[in-house]
């Protein structure tokens, strides 16, 4: 039976009905009612603090015979979160997992992280996705969603199923309160819900009936068993101005992009007032990522989107809709103004921040931007390494392709016998390199396939492409824009 049926609204407290022994004793109930074990969704913010908080003390007061189960805590780090949460986020986790020892809690804390060719900057600086935005937000399924299903399906093989412990709220959200008050995936007789994508993953969520005063009042009032200060937490988001961004597990999950605790470098949203309270409250050294994020908020201007962006898509295809011409990736020069853009803040914040080696994008990360505009995006000159020496005074350990690859002189050359004939150069760049990498197997199968493929796309320049689709010039766009 579930203990808290016929709950009050979102204005009506929990523990106007239930104490906190009721909610232990629950938590203990679902905890050895199977041999699941349990995945806990941690942010480091207030819901998921207090889901965490009331799972560690219900458990504290089982039997060490009953508490063999382990429960995993996991927190997502997209590798761009704001350095000041990150901070909290390690020592937190940190702390979990020395005080759990100690104490022969059965808490396992660890991050997950996207995998590299699903980073951030990979994405954007590397493949030239734009700045997410609400239509186009490519950053959740791929920083957020796939790290923490891959960790869920793991344990998942590891034990057959398993039970994620999220601290989603009704009074969250209208949207989220539908979604969790739905009866589809609901086990009748238990507190359990089946993930509506991940089959061998259950869902317990202990406060969805908490208000976001009950979260507070409990976690002012009840120290954290780990160590930490609830006070700092309540401090930081004061200092933020901001709510927490939870850990998304799928597309049901509250996303961030709403003046909350996230990504640094989010644009979804017109302006981040969670960073700009931060800076405002005395962590001036943050606003070099402030200014860097808004410049690249600017770009999603539809007016300024031909300065940036391909006219083609990333599939080589042309695409027009109600008479407009849709935009593709950032182009490869402006990437490399991205990039360097982004290692000059890295620069700033190492000099005016707390930590001297703070890393805004890591060495894998460029390497795999290296490796994607080596072959797919006709780099020839081999930008990274030489923006990275030219930006930071350092070399790093790149890799040598055994096979050679082109140079920008070789590049030049083929750059004048294709003016010469009126050909495409990329096009070209394009084939020799499908040739490039087919070079040295035994089987060449598939060969035809990538040189029609390559045929197939649209090389025509942009003004050709308008003419052809008749649509205005480029000076007449740009003179409606202005």
């Amino acid at each position: 039976m579930n203990p808290r049926a016929g709950l009050p609204g979102e204005n009506h407290s929990i523990f106007d009905r239930y104490t906190l022994d009721d909610i232990y004793n629950e938590i203990r109930e679902v905890y050895t009612s199977n041999q699941m074990p349990w995945v806990v969704g941690y942010s480091g913010g207030k819901d998921s603090t207090t889901t965490l908080q009331l799972v560690w003390y219900a458990l504290a007061d089982l039997p060490v015979e009953q508490r063999l189960k382990p429960v995993y805590v996991i927190a997502s780090d997209t590798l761009v979160e704001t350095p000041v949460i990150v901070d909290y986020l390690d020592a937190t986790l940190r702390r979990i997992n020395e005080t759990a020892q100690a104490q022969n809690m059965p808490f396992e804390a660890q991050k997950v992280v996207p995998q590299v060719t699903d980073t951030f900057w990979v994405n954007l600086i590397g493949r030239g996705y734009p700045a997410p935005t609400q239509r186009f937000r490519w950053c959740t399924e791929r920083m957020k969603i796939a790290p923490a299903n891959r960790f869920i399906l793991d344990r998942a093989a590891e034990f057959g199923e398993v039970v994620m412990v999220l601290g989603g709220r009704k009074t969250e959200s209208t949207s989220r309160a539908q979604v969790m008050t739905s009866k589809h995936g609901k086990i009748t007789g238990s507190r359990l819900g089946r993930h509506h994508i991940l089959t061998r993953a259950y869902v317990y969520t202990p406060i969805e009936d908490f208000t976001t005063d009950d979260v507070w009042t409990y976690l002012l009032q009840v120290p954290s068993p780990w160590g930490s200060n609830n006070r700092d937490l309540a401090a930081l988001y004061r200092s933020a101005q901001a709510g927490e961004c939870p850990l998304v597990v799928d597309d049901t999950t509250p996303s961030c992009g709403n003046s909350r605790f996230g990504c640094w470098t989010c644009t979804v949203v017109t302006r981040d007032k969670s960073m700009e309270a931060m800076i405002d409250s005395g962590e001036e050294w943050m606003l070099p990522l402030l200014e860097f994020r808004d410049w690249l908020a600017e770009t999603q201007d539809p007016a300024r989107k031909h300065h940036y962006r391909e006219h083609k898509r990333r599939t080589g295809q042309v695409s027009v809709k109600d008479g407009k011409l849709i935009r593709g990736p950032y182009r490869l020069d402006f990437c490399k103004e991205i990039l360097r853009r982004l290692l000059d803040t890295q620069n700033q914040i190492r000099a005016e921040g707390p930590d001297e080696r703070q890393e805004l994008i890591n060495e894998a990360e460029l390497h795999e931007i290296r490796r994607i505009w080596r072959t797919e995006r006709q780099d020839w000159e081999d930008s990274v390494p030489q923006i990275y020496a030219e930006m930071t005074g350092q070399t790093l350990d790149w890799l040598q392709d055994d096979i050679g690859a082109f140079s920008a002189q070789e590049y030049r050359v083929l750059h004048e016998i294709c003016r010469e004939h009126t050909i495409p150069t990329d096009l070209v760049a394009r084939l020799l390199e499908q040739e490039r990498q087919m070079q040295g197997m035994q089987r060449r199968a598939g060969i035809f396939q990538r040189i029609d493929e390559v045929f197939r796309e649209e090389w025509r320049d942009e003004t050709a492409v308008r003419q052809a689709y008749n649509l205005p010039l480029l000076t007449e766009v740009e003179e409606a824009a202005s």
